[in-house]
């Protein structure tokens, strides 16, 4: 099964900064970034990347060096961002709001690693590297006498423009790596198909970690637009919906459980602010839409919602749905869509064939989105793998995860195909429980992990946000057993107020088994 997006023509070189550069020639005096009451326009931006470009180029890193970015957001991580492009450098997200801990285990998988860029508040976090930290503040009188024109690099869509990690089932993070060529299509792609324009000004609100705020970083500036950050470490609902509310923001890149906080903060307050946008942009985990139903059928409410799917091994996005367009009695899972530009989605079997229409098989990505590769990982770049399809070889991505395809031609994400779990001698899947939970009266949103008993043996335990007062075991219990097997009810329930969320946004699985394990032992605070 393949499900084909548009074939559309790109530049002969396809690098994402060119268009910034065309931009600032463009409208020099638009306003490109917004931070903390400051404010850039291209030009400015584009002179300062020039600089710290010629800098990084002065010091012999060019064509495919890396160069480490700790930075809270602020115009600085802009300005290294693109000046690292221009040098023909790949840039590597360091997120300072990491645990120092973790920060030192991605820094040793760093190949090769040139420099890191940091400030004052986020150097002692990487100084321990044993790699040059530079702060471009300090620079300043040495940058500003570099010339403010673009190096003469000649940048390729081959060219890595930037390596992310995602979490492996090594439990090493591993270092994925993007080419510009993928990167230029998914931001063109947003352009034409969403006529995303100079007026579509933008929001970050994800951690900088996260595949998805790095086209969210971009994507404004490959545009036109005005580019908003938030003047804080961690995501922050109420200065973020200020923000929305304040500035002619239009567009916002989250994951879905980033989106949940703000619906909430919007309803709770009677606001219109997140209602009166053009798009959100989101995904990164199974959609709960019982959280948006409500909010989403508001009278006056004109926002998009996009539900997306990818991963950063395929430049973060594969494919799109407008939820306006999900009818629950249709399907209970809601799709994921149809493939972005130049991007192919292969539905396959365990011997890489292709599935019949209508059959679940392994997602596997092909097109341009398709990234370099792992940069610090061995036997896991066998995800990287070439089938033949109608006699001709295709590079694609197998993203384990499980799909379908509706009679529309939409893709819906069933689950990953490792997060099934043998419990009780049954393989299942937590999603499929949490989908069931979140259909019960009573229920806003929840979770399940694995956890284990004193004798090791696996068995389910599920998380409850309730809508009012705690629910009863039995309760909740009994409702499943209405729509679910007897073996795949959760061994036992807890109500908790919130579900933990990562730093990228998402929900934050460790640390509810730091609660079950605080919390189990008859502590009275299980349903």
């Amino acid at each position: 099964m393949i499900l084909q997006g548009k074939r559309v023509t790109l530049p002969s070189a396809p690098v994402v900064h060119k268009q910034f550069e065309a931009n600032a020639r463009t409208a020099p005096d638009a306003v490109a970034v917004v931070w903390a009451n400051r404010q850039v326009t291209y030009a400015e931006l584009d002179a300062k990347a020039n600089r710290f470009a010629h800098f990084l180029a002065a010091r012999g890193h060019g064509r495919g060096a890396k160069v480490g970015v700790c930075l809270d957001y602020s115009i600085d991580m802009l300005v290294a961002i693109l000046g690292t492009l221009k040098a023909g450098a790949a840039y590597v997200p360091f997120d300072p709001a990491y645990p120092a801990a973790r920060l030192q285990l991605l820094l040793g998988q760093v190949p090769d690693l040139a420099l890191i860029v940091a400030s004052p508040a986020t150097a002692g976090m990487v100084e321990s590297a044993g790699i040059e930290v530079i702060d471009l503040e300090q620079l300043s009188d040495h940058l500003a006498g570099l010339p403010a024109t673009g190096p003469d690099v000649d940048v390729t869509g081959d060219d890595v423009c930037y390596a992310v990690f995602t979490s492996g089932s090594t439990g090493t993070p591993k270092l994925t790596a993007v080419r510009h060529e993928g990167w230029f299509n998914l931001m063109n792609w947003l352009k034409l198909e969403y006529g995303l324009h100079s007026g579509s000004n933008n929001l970050v609100v994800s951690a900088f970690g996260f595949d998805l705020s790095q086209r969210a970083l971009m994507t404004p500036l490959f545009c036109g637009a005005t580019q908003y950050l938030l003047a804080s470490r961690n995501f922050d609902a109420m200065m973020a919906y200020r923000i929305l509310t304040e500035h002619e923001i239009r567009v916002v890149h989250c994951a879905s459980s980033t989106l949940y906080l703000l619906v909430d903060w919007e309803t709770a307050r009677g606001g219109d602010a997140l209602a009166r946008l053009d798009y959100v942009l989101f995904g990164g985990e199974a959609l709960k839409v019982e959280r948006l139903t409500d909010w989403a059928r508001r009278e006056g409410n004109t926002c998009t919602l996009l539900h997306q799917y990818g991963v950063a091994e395929c430049t973060d996005v594969a494919t799109s749905y407008d939820l306006a367009d999900y009818r629950p009695g249709e399907h209970d899972i809601p799709p994921v869509g149809k493939p972005a530009y130049n991007t192919e989605i292969h539905l396959l079997d365990e011997d890489l064939r292709g599935v019949a229409p209508g059959e679940q098989g392994e997602i596997c990505i092909a097109g341009a989105s398709v990234g370099a590769g792992y940069l610090n990982a061995g036997p896991e770049n066998q995800k990287f793998t070439t089938i033949e399809i109608d006699g001709e070889p295709r590079r694609v991505y197998r993203t384990g995860d499980r799909g379908c395809v509706t009679e529309a031609g939409d893709l819906i994400v069933l689950g990953r195909i490792d997060a099934q779990v043998k419990v009780r001698g049954m393989r299942i899947d937590p999603t499929d429980i949490e989908r069931a939970l979140a259909r019960l009266g009573g229920v806003r949103e929840a979770a399940v992990v694995v956890t284990y008993t004193d004798s090791g043996e696996a068995e389910l335990t599920a998380f409850i946000v309730p809508v009012g007062d705690d629910l009863a075991a039995d309760d909740v219990r009994t409702g499943l057993l209405k729509t679910l097997p007897r073996n795949m009810v959760p061994a036992r329930f807890l109500n908790i107020p919130r579900l933990p969320l990562s730093p990228h946004g998402k929900v934050d699985r460790a640390a509810l088994v730091d609660v079950f394990r605080k919390q189990y032992a008859g502590s009275g605070t299980a349903a």
